[in-house]
C-alpha cells in the first residue's frame, strides 16, 4: 500500500492502528495534541479481555510485552453494600481473561513499538475540511496544515475529524465520576485498603456508588459515582485547589451513614477530586461512507462506561490496519469492509449499557446488581463474548 496514513491522536486506537500499519510495512504519521508522552496522567486500570482488546495485542505482535505489563492478582473482585459488608466475590482465577493493567504503561507499549518519529507531538488540530477526491486537509492550532488522502480520527469524545462524517454531538449521559487517590494504602489507610481487596471493588446504594481499584504501587484509585444534573456538580468548584476541602465535604454528604471505611476512600483523598462527566454519542451512531476518512475508538462509538472502552478502541485500530493490509490497492474497500463490521459490534456494547442504571443505582441496589454478577459467574468461560463483557468490570 503506497498511500500514506495521516492518524489524528495518539490514544490506544491510534497507537493500536499505527503499531498494526507498521507490522505490515504501511507508513502512517500520528498527530498528537499534547506536548509529550508524560504531557498528563494517562488514567489508571484498564481490563483488557481475551475476546477484543487482548486480539488487538495479538495483531500488533505485542503479546510477550503485554503479559510483562500484567498486575497479578487485580482480576478479583468483590461488590459490598454500603455498611462494608460483602456480597459478592470473585477471585482472581488466574486464566487472564480480562487481566488489569496500567493504561500509561499500555499507551508507553505502544508508543515503544513505532519507529521514532512516527507520533507528532504538540499538533492540537483546530479544524478538518474536505477537498474532494478523498483528500481532506488537516488545519493545526498554530496555523500550519497538512492534506491527507487518507484520515483517521483517532481524537475521542470531542473529535475534530468526526464532522467531516457526521453531525451528531455526545450529550451528557447524566452520570458523573469524582476520582480520588489513597497512596501507600495499607499502612497509611488500612481499613480502606481491607474493603477494597486485592483487585476492584464496587459499593452500591440507591442513586450512588463508590468504586475502587487496587492499581501498582499501593495505590487505591476511587471512582465516585453520582447520576445527578449537570448543575449539580456546577455548584461545586472543581477548578479551585484551595477549596479540596469544601468539595470533598459536599460529595461526602452524600454518603452519610456508609461505613467509614468505605467513607475513607473520598474524605483521606491524597490528591484533589478531579470531575469526569460521563458523554455518548448515540446507540447506533454511524454514517455513510465518505472517501478518504474514517473513525476510530470514542471519536467513533463514544459510550458511557462500561469497561469495553479502550478494548474496543484497540480493536478498531487493530481492524482498520488489517483491513488496509488485506486491500493494498483500494482504500475505499478497506474502509467499508472496518465500518461495516464496527459499527454492529460498538452498537451491540453501547445498547447493553442501556437499563443499567437501574442495576447500578435503583432501589434495590445493590442486589440487583449482586443477582446479575451471579447469575453469569459460572458461565464466563464458556459464554459469549456479550455474556463475559457484562461480567466485566
Amino acid at each position: 500500500m503506497r498511500t500514506p496514513v495521516t492518524i489524528i491522536g495518539a490514544g490506544l486506537g491510534g497507537l493500536t492502528l499505527a503499531r498494526v500499519l507498521h507490522v505490515h510495512g504501511i507508513p502512517a504519521t500520528v498527530y498528537e495534541a499534547e506536548a509529550s508522552p508524560a504531557a498528563r496522567s494517562q488514567g489508571g486500570m484498564l481490563d483488557i479481555h481475551d475476546y477484543n482488546g487482548q486480539l488487538a495485542v495479538r495483531a500488533a505482535g505485542l503479546m510477550d510485552e503485554f503479559r510483562g505489563l500484567v498486575l497479578e492478582g487485580r482480576q478479583a473482585m468483590r461488590v459490598l453494600d454500603r455498611e462494608g459488608t460483602v456480597l459478592f466475590e470473585k477471585a482472581d482465577d488466574g486464566t487472564g481473561g480480562r487481566p488489569e493493567v496500567q493504561r500509561g504503561e499500555l499507551r508507553q507499549m505502544l508508543l515503544d513499538s513505532l519507529p521514532a518519529g512516527t507520533v507528532r507531538w504538540g499538533h492540537k488540530v483546530s479544524g478538518t475540511r474536505a477537498l474532494g477526491e478523498g483528500r481532506h486537509e488537516v488545519t493545526f492550532a498554530d496555523g500550519t496544515t497538512i492534506v491527507t488522502s487518507l484520515l483517521v480520527g483517532a481524537d475521542g469524545a470531542w473529535s475534530r475529524v468526526r464532522p467531516l462524517l457526521s453531525t451528531a454531538i455526545p450529550e451528557y449521559t447524566g452520570l458523573s465520576f469524582v476520582e480520588t487517590y489513597l497512596y501507600d494504602a495499607d499502612t497509611r489507610h488500612p481499613a480502606a485498603a481491607k474493603a477494597v481487596g486485592g483487585g476492584s471493588m464496587m459499593a452500591h446504594a440507591p442513586g450512588r456508588a463508590i468504586h475502587a481499584h487496587r492499581e501498582s504501587g499501593d495505590t487505591l484509585h476511587t471512582y465516585v459515582l453520582l447520576p445527578r444534573p449537570q448543575d449539580w456538580f456546577a455548584a461545586i468548584d472543581f477548578t479551585d485547589a484551595a477549596a479540596a476541602t469544601a468539595r470533598i465535604a459536599r460529595i461526602a454528604r452524600e454518603f452519610d451513614g456508609w461505613a467509614p471505611e468505605l467513607t475513607a476512600l473520598i474524605t483521606d483523598g491524597d490528591t484533589p477530586p478531579v470531575l469526569r462527566p460521563h458523554y455518548a454519542l448515540p446507540i447506533e451512531h454511524r454514517w455513510d461512507r465518505v472517501p478518504g476518512v474514517t473513525l476510530v475508538g470514542d471519536a467513533a462509538h463514544l459510550t458511557a462506561p462500561n469497561g469495553e472502552g479502550a478494548n474496543l478502541a484497540m480493536l478498531d485500530g487493530a481492524e482498520l490496519g488489517r483491513a488496509l493490509a488485506t486491500h493494498p490497492d483500494d482504500v475505499e474497500a478497506a474502509l467499508a469492509e472496518y465500518e461495516q463490521a464496527m459499527f454492529p459490534r460498538s452498537a451491540e456494547v453501547a445498547a447493553e449499557g442501556v437499563g443499567s442504571d437501574e442495576l447500578m443505582f435503583g432501589d434495590d441496589a445493590p442486589h440487583g446488581l449482586v443477582t446479575a454478577f451471579t447469575a453469569f459467574t459460572g458461565q464466563e468461560q464458556t459464554s459469549s463474548p456479550r455474556n463475559r463483557r457484562r461480567l466485566s468490570a
